[in-house]
Parts: structure tokens; sequence; C-alpha cells
């Protein structure tokens, strides 16, 4: 098993792709701390890795809140050991508006979560990385840094500077043996993708943004966190992996 006595901190956990990672990452050995805003979210995926034998607690927090971020790694710690494994998942779609239609206090709202929360999910965690001599932190980023998206400034913005951040936190801490990557998923099948899309996905509209002419799976992003979370991905850090199906490729 690639990930055997690692402990895991997968935000987002509760749904989609975070579940589909929580799970993955059990089956493989790592005992997982499931944390989501919705706490009754996250108690169903931590339900069901110690029912099929693994190891999983469940927390609820507010990534977008320092003292809730800080106070959920110290439970962490104290129920299950210091992380060596943080996948930095939860975030928001956020309100559609053209950029000047946009009003702040949604824009903020994005920002608070989808950037501020994977600063803050690093920020607690890296210090026992540091003291322990390594760890992997995976943050999910989007296509969406890349590509323009009409009606989602906020989320473009976000998701561009969780990649930034990603190179920062690599350079400044690969002395340390902690690695930090990013993944880039395109649309992929979960209740947050189809809420954006609204409907719209017939099959001329996801051959415009995916090559092979069908939207991406949670467990095939969760199968790249797993690469990135092991020790086979021991030569990567600073780099925003692409699962998009194809869709930059034009």
């Amino acid at each position: 098993m690639r990930l055997t006595d690692k402990i895991a901190l997968i935000t987002g956990a509760g749904s989609g792709i975070g579940r589909a990672t929580a799970k993955i990452f059990a089956h493989e050995g790592a005992r997982i701390a499931a944390v989501d805003i919705v706490e009754s979210a996250a108690a169903t995926t931590a339900s069901d890795i110690n029912k099929a034998g693994g190891k999983a607690i469940a927390l609820s927090c507010d990534m977008s809140r320092g003292a809730d971020v800080e106070a959920m790694v110290a439970a962490v710690v104290e129920r299950l050991g210091p992380p060596s494994v943080l996948f930095n998942n939860a975030g928001i779609e956020g309100k559609s508006a053209f950029l000047a239609d946009m009003d702040e206090e949604s824009f903020d709202q994005v920002i608070a979560v989808n950037l501020r929360g994977v600063y803050l999910g690093m920020k607690y965690v890296l210090p026992h990385m540091v003291k322990n001599n390594g760890g992997s932190i995976i943050n999910t980023a989007s296509v969406a840094a890349m590509v323009a998206v009409r009606g989602a400034v906020a989320y473009c913005a976000a998701k561009a500077g969780v990649v930034a951040m990603t190179r920062v936190a690599a350079l400044e801490y690969a002395r340390y043996n902690v690695r930090v990557n990013c993944i880039c998923p395109g649309v992929i099948a979960t209740e947050m993708m189809k809420r954006i899309v609204d409907g719209d996905m017939t099959p001329q509209a996801i051959r415009r943004i995916s090559k092979l002419g069908r939207p991406g799976k949670p467990e095939e992003i969760a199968k790249m966190a797993l690469f990135l979370a092991s020790d086979e991905s021991s030569f990567a850090t600073g780099a925003p992996f692409v699962v998009d199906g194809g869709w930059t490729i034009t």
C-alpha cells in the first residue's frame, strides 16, 4: 500500500473529489482526517472508511477562518498525529456575474474560501511537517487558473492565486523535505460542477471543454492526488498537474 503509516488531512472531504480521495487514500493505508464545513457530510465519509476497515475521523471547519483552521489542525494532531499529507481541496463556485456586476461580498467570499483557505491550511500544517522532516501538500487549483471563464472572475483569480502560492510554498519549504504541488482539474462530474453548468451538459457542450468527450470522474482526480501524496512523486514539487480531458490543448 502506497500510504501506509501516513496521516492525511483532507478538506472538502464531504463530497466529490474530497470524498473520493479520502476513500482511495484510506484504501492505500492512510489514516484520514475528513474535514468539511458540513459536519454530517464529513461524518458520512469517515463512516464509510471505517466500515470498510480503514481509520478515519470527521471534523467540521470553516476554512476561511484562521481560528477555525488552527483549532481543526490541533484536533487532528491530538486525535491522529501530525499530518504527513495535506490535501487542500475545499472550495466553492460562488456567484456567477460579469466583473462589473459582481458585488464585493460575493467576490470576497470566493477568495476567502478558495484562496485564503488554502493559505490557512498550509500555514497551520507546515510547522508540523517541518518538525517531522517532510510531507506532501496538494492544493486543488483549476484549469480556471489558466483559461478565462465568463462570469467567474473571483473563481479564476482565486485558483490562479493557488497555483502561485503553491510555487512559493514549494520554494520556501523544499529545504525541509516538504513537497507542495497543485492539481488543476477540468470539468469533473460533481454536484458543484452540476451547479456551475446548470444542466448544460449536452454532448456538444462537453466537447468544447473536454477533448475526450466526457466529464472527468472524481476518482480520476483522486488518483492524481494519490500519486502526489505518495513517494512515487518524490521528485515533484512546485508544479501544477493538469487533469482536464484536454480542455487546455487549444
